[in-house]
């Protein structure tokens, strides 16, 4: 295993081990979910809301798609309140839909959703503790993880599991935080930690863990997507850096940008990165050939 990866995997589970005792991750999650518990009155504000949210991240849904699934057993890990489970249920007809996540509350929040929609799906409870999931090898056919693996404090055990339940040919799609992103290098390294002088003498990561899903969020990583790519080999599957999502808010601060590559204090590797960029013809922020946003997408499957 590359040494980057074992320092990454190191810091992750020390960061977990200093809160789990006081609040673990599954409390966390429980009060806090991305729909900020969100009801609906009818499926027509389900389905609105749904569409609504991924036009937030510039081509999101094309990258994690929920269409083209009829007949095939799919597992959305970290379903939360349903949100990527209606997209399966209404724009695929999977022939087993199955969400599991940590949080009781999301799940009872998925279940209501999709009863909404009468899309049938098993809930599964997924205990935060546990190293292997509650399903049998060879279950699905394909595996949606959206939002989910970067607040893992163990994200090889679970793509272990991800490569265990996996049918012989059967698809991964995955959505992690981006490192190589307007959020980290522009919204983090200078408009919090230099301009609003939040985080301190903390190192950049270290700073974006507060910057996402709330200023406590027990956990928060953000990858390289060469990083990301090399981890899933080693639990065993191939997948490929697919492209990232641009957040709207990413796009709204890119104003900032030149303010940023001028102050002294920013650090040499996001005045780099921020120099560097180009744009492609919506004026969205390209690094290295690929957008630069903050949701990272990954496709593949089995490593044969």
């Amino acid at each position: 295993m590359k040494a980057y990866i074992k320092a990454a995997l190191g810091k992750a589970a020390s960061a977990v081990s200093n809160v789990v005792n006081n609040e673990t991750v599954a409390d966390y999650w429980t009060e806090h979910n991305v729909t900020s518990h969100m009801l609906y009155k009818s499926p027509e504000e389900s389905l609105e809301y749904f569409h609504w949210r991924n036009a937030q991240y510039y081509r999101y849904i094309d990258l994690m798609p929920v269409v083209g699934y009829d007949n095939k057993a799919v597992l959305d890990y970290g379903c939360g309140p349903g949100h990527d489970l209606i997209g399966f249920g209404v724009y695929s007809r999977p022939i087993k839909l199955v969400g599991a996540d940590l949080s009781p509350a999301s799940l009872a929040e998925a279940k209501e959703r999709l009863g909404l929609h009468k899309i049938n799906a098993d809930l599964v409870r997924i205990d935060p503790l546990a190293t292997e999931l509650p399903f049998e090898d060879d279950s699905f056919d394909h595996i949606h993880s959206s939002g989910v693996l970067h607040h893992t404090s163990q994200p090889l055990v679970v793509l272990k599991e991800f490569r265990r339940v996996l049918k012989p040919g059967g698809t991964v799609n995955i959505m992690i935080y981006n490192y190589n992103s307007l959020w980290v290098h522009l919204y983090v390294a200078y408009m919090r930690g230099i301009v609003e002088s939040m985080y301190g003498d903390k190192d950049l990561k270290q700073q974006f863990t507060h910057s996402t899903d709330g200023e406590d969020c027990p956990i928060s990583n953000c990858y390289r997507p060469d990083e990301w790519v090399d981890l899933c080999s080693v639990a065993g599957l191939d997948m490929q850096f697919s492209g990232a999502a641009v957040s709207v808010f990413e796009a709204s601060i890119m104003d900032k940008r030149f303010a940023a590559i001028m102050d002294r204090r920013l650090n040499s590797e996001s005045r780099d990165f921020l120099a560097s960029l180009a744009f492609d013809e919506r004026q969205l922020p390209i690094y290295k050939g690929s957008h630069a946003g903050i949701d990272a997408c990954f496709s593949g499957g089995a490593a044969k």
